[in-house]
């Protein structure tokens, strides 16, 4: 593919990332303007609005600054006048990160992907600065530099992740595919330790996601009263349901995360002073968000064999990242390279196997520990500016975890069947160690097929 082709996809990704993150914002604060307003307000009040939410949704702090006769027009404490507003509605940053991934895989398959991502990642900072400097606020603000910086962020480092991937799964030639050559050379299995501690951990952590997202499911399932509950405590109509259902959907990934921190164990606060975990729940007064009706008001201990989903999915990872050792041993060895792989003398190599295991441990633990640091902020005055798990808690407990169910899987004695052969063992015909024919001994000079002593062809 042509490289100027290559930054015009990637530039129509970064616009299409931006333009529909603002427009699914936009167009359901269009429709309550229309409908609660009949469009007699003035609509350029709500760009201001849109790009702050979609600021939010991309984890940039937003500092709040009420009217003090609003305040005391509805009866709330003027100590609230101002609060910061962090805690984001997550799902505006998948939607980026999944086009940065889409637009860098495409860049590396064009054999273009610094071109790609990079002209995509400075096409999201352009535009997002457009966003910040045309939607000033009194109401609400954001530093202009974070409001350019983290959508930038989110676009440019998904997509490198996924560029690099995929050169190192696909490319040829180039620097990267240069690297894993080198890399994947290096003797006694030292050279497959990358690529199964980045497949380990991403099965680890996309199953601890789902997991969440499981408990969060049940969680809604079986406290579907109070949730009903909730929203007949706020008094809205039709539209108004509407509108706090679709914020709510913004804020899913947010929620799975958090359970993620309960299945782990550490849990999660909704405020100062409050603990939502599988040992013990406190929480007191919540908002009065329907979906937080879903938070249990007490736990048992049963659920804390919850933990052991964490371990089980170590040893997938594990059992994933030993099963591909142990094939691309066996294909080696078939192909005459075994003896790279390992020593003749050594029964069954375990130095990189404890690689594989910490790394998948220290891998998943950093991935979720970034994950809770997103999912945890601030979501209004008072005792509302702690709110989400704690992300080096989340992180110890899910490293740990993990390394224990990956520890049971790689660092377990091999099976018999499992093991490289040993050079005694091998076929002495060889055809299945070399792809070569048996050479004919030579031959004394008087035994030579012509007959004729001493003559040599």
């Amino acid at each position: 593919m042509h490289r100027l082709t290559v930054v015009l996809l990637a530039a129509v990704d970064a616009a299409i990332a931006v333009a529909v993150g603002i427009a699914a914002t936009l167009a359901p604060l269009t429709l309550l303007w229309i409908v609660a307003f009949g469009g007699v307000a003035d609509w350029a009040a709500l760009w201001p609005a849109a790009a702050s939410i979609w600021q939010l949704g991309h984890a940039v702090p937003l500092d709040v600054e009420l009217a003090g006769a609003y305040v005391a027009a509805v009866g709330v404490d003027p100590s609230a006048e101002s609060f910061a507003l962090s805690l984001g509605p997550l799902a505006f940053a998948a939607f980026t990160a999944i086009f940065a991934a889409r637009s860098g895989i495409r860049a590396s398959r064009a054999e273009a992907w610094v071109t790609g991502v990079v002209t995509g990642a400075v096409v999201v900072a352009a535009l997002s600065a457009l966003v910040a400097l045309t939607s000033t606020s009194a109401v609400v603000t954001a530093a202009t530099w974070r409001a350019v910086l983290h959508p930038t962020l989110f676009f440019l480092i998904p997509g490198v992740i996924a560029a690099v991937a995929a050169e190192w799964r696909e490319a040829g030639s180039g620097a990267i595919a240069r690297l894993r050559d080198r890399i994947e050379s290096a003797p006694h299995g030292w050279g497959l330790v990358p690529a199964l501690v980045a497949r380990g951990a991403a099965v680890a952590v996309m199953g601890l996601l789902g997991a969440g997202a499981l408990v969060l499911a049940v969680g809604i399932f079986t406290r579907g009263a109070e949730i009903i509950g909730l929203y007949e405590a706020g008094n809205v109509d039709l539209l108004g349901a509407t509108v706090i259902t679709l914020a709510q959907l913004a804020y899913l990934p947010t929620l799975a995360i958090w359970g993620l921190a309960f299945v782990a164990g550490p849990g999660f606060s909704l405020g100062a002073g409050t603990a939502v975990s599988p040992a013990a729940t406190q929480v007191g007064v919540i908002p009065g968000i329907p979906v937080l009706g879903a938070v249990p008001e007490s736990t048992t201990p049963w659920l804390l064999l919850l933990a052991l989903l964490p371990v089980a999915l170590g040893a997938l990872a594990g059992w994933i990242a030993r099963s591909r050792l142990i094939a691309l041993e066996k294909d080696a060895v078939a192909r005459g390279i075994g003896p790279q792989l390992r020593r003749p003398d050594d029964d069954d190599p375990i130095a990189a196997r404890l690689a594989v295991t910490g790394g998948i441990a220290v891998v998943a633990a950093a991935a979720t520990a970034v994950l809770a640091s997103l999912a945890a902020g601030s979501m209004g005055p008072g005792r509302l500016t702690a709110v989400g798990p704690e992300p080096g808690a989340v992180a110890l407990a899910v490293g740990l975890e993990v390394c224990v169910g990956a520890g049971i899987l790689l660092l377990a004695p091999r099976r018999r069947e499992d093991r490289v052969p040993e050079a005694a063992e091998r076929d002495p015909q060889g055809p299945a160690w070399f792809d070569t024919e048996p050479i004919e001994p030579l031959r004394p000079p008087d035994e030579h097929p012509t007959g004729a002593a001493g003559t040599r062809l």
